[in-house]
């Protein structure tokens, strides 16, 4: 049997960068969501507690393991930080965890409605339907499980009445995934206000482009 692949990894630089466009993004507003990165020693790279991105810097960034235990750093990881280990320490082939507060996805998740993949480009980059996890109280180790449950074969999951997260091999794809999916979902909610039927792909084009994400995210 031929070895796994190694795990993706990034560094702090990226995750800082990331941070910040996604504040420049308007996925997040102060301090809300975090973010994620796996570094190559197998430690993981959080945003901090309570800092705005506008002045965050590589000094505010927290280092811990992967059961959360704090390495370096002089602040607090984010209080989710179980929402981003879960789904590190279950898929290796992921290296970054982004939580968005995004407002389109967010009306599907008060909604607890999926986000349709009625775009192509979405089952590729997303694996299929955005689903919406049950809802978990936010920094609990449930929300955690329920999270990484979701993101087995996705690269984006709803928080019931919270938010968006979403999962790739580095901060910049996980940052481009949470793009494509508030946009995805701005055009679902513009489609039905005009009283549209929405029209699903044909069921071999999901097929086949879902076996593209399957490829790209396991080759990361």
């Amino acid at each position: 049997m031929a070895d796994a692949p190694p795990s993706p990894t990034t560094t702090p630089e990226e995750v800082l960068r990331a941070a910040k466009q996604m504040l420049a993004d308007g996925l997040v507003e102060g301090t809300s969501g975090n973010i994620s990165g796996r570094l190559p020693d197998g430690l993981v790279c959080l945003s901090p507690s309570s800092v705005a991105y506008d002045t965050m810097t590589l000094d505010d960034l927290v280092i811990v393991d992967l059961d959360g235990s704090v390495v370096s750093g002089e602040r607090s990881p984010t209080t989710e930080k179980d929402l981003h280990l879960g789904a590190l320490r279950r898929y290796p082939e992921l290296g970054a965890v982004i939580h968005t507060h995004a407002v389109y996805a967010t009306m599907f998740a008060l909604a607890h409605e999926p986000i349709p993949a009625v775009i192509e480009e979405v089952v590729v980059y997303v694996g299929g339907d955005v689903p919406c996890c049950e809802y978990k109280g936010t920094g609990t180790a449930d929300l955690g499980d329920e999270v990484a449950a979701h993101l087995a074969d996705r690269g984006a999951a709803l928080l019931a009445n919270h938010g968006l997260v979403t999962c790739a091999g580095t901060p910049a794809k996980a940052l481009h995934i949470a793009a494509l999916v508030e946009r995805t979902a701005k055009i679902v909610w513009g489609a039905r206000a005009m009283g549209a039927t929405i029209h699903p792909l044909p069921e071999k084009v999901n097929r086949d482009m879902a076996g593209v994400y399957r490829y790209i995210r396991e080759n990361p």
